[in-house]
């Protein structure tokens, strides 16, 4: 059953949910505020004018590689290796400084019913120190996977299936966390359900929210606590 900030798109489909895949950034840690903050700054330093809205619009759930293709093809900006050792040092400092874990997670994830990872278009230090310095770490080690492991970052399937593989278990079975319109993209190729999560201070207003329904999540929700009933009500189908 529906609560008010939780919002059904659709009946269940498929068999019952075998592993939970969580993206890291917006849906693990509230860490998409100050990694977009970061980027428009280093950006601007460069000679590069982005707003904000843009940056967010444009590379919320990305793969560094991704985020690069787009800066050379559609601002002729190359994102070389000084620009990028700049990005991490802040980011990394300010994760340090300010990152915090989202709102209830980590109770959220000790009562999941089945198995679950982490599959994040961020670097695999940049995943670690997220959830190190949050205190999440323990919860998901060994079990993190980054596009680094991939040819090809969200939003194509390459870093779900890659996942969803090496936790044995089928894409049919797997039900993606996903906070951005790349991830959900990247969920529905690869054949899996996907819950779209609205609670990071990123995303709690009603055009955000307006923007990740149309996307056609199985469900749109926004309190991580509620997260154990969805997936045990279909775990147990």
């Amino acid at each position: 059953m529906a609560t008010p900030s939780s919002s059904p798109i659709r009946p269940p489909v498929g068999p019952p949910i075998g592993l939970v895949i969580f993206d890291c950034d917006g849906v693990l840690v509230d860490s998409e505020p100050i990694s977009m903050a970061v980027l428009v700054a280093e950006l601007a330093a460069s000679g590069v004018t982005m707003s904000l809205p843009d940056v967010t619009e444009r590379f919320l759930g990305r793969s560094m590689k991704s985020m690069c293709e787009v800066l050379s093809a559609e601002y002729g900006f190359a994102a070389g290796d000084e620009f990028l050792e700049r990005v991490r040092t802040s980011l990394y400092a300010r994760f340090r400084a300010e990152l915090q874990p989202v709102e209830g997670i980590a109770e959220a994830v000790r009562r999941l019913p089945v198995p679950h990872c982490v599959a994040s278009s961020s670097q695999p230090e940049r995943i670690r120190l997220s959830l190190t310095v949050t205190g999440l770490i323990d919860l998901f080690e060994p079990n993190i996977f980054s596009a680094t492991m991939v040819s090809r970052g969200k939003p194509a399937p390459d870093l779900f299936l890659h996942a969803s593989r090496s936790m044995g278990v089928s894409p049919s079975a797997c039900v993606v966390i996903e906070d951005s319109p790349a991830g959900i993209a990247a969920a529905k190729a690869a054949g899996m359900r996907v819950f779209a999560y609205a609670g990071a201070s990123h995303s709690r207003d009603a055009a955000h929210r307006r923007m990740l329904q149309g996307l056609g999540p199985d469900l749109l929700f926004d309190d991580m606590r509620e997260l154990g009933q969805f997936v045990a009500g279909e775990a147990v189908r």
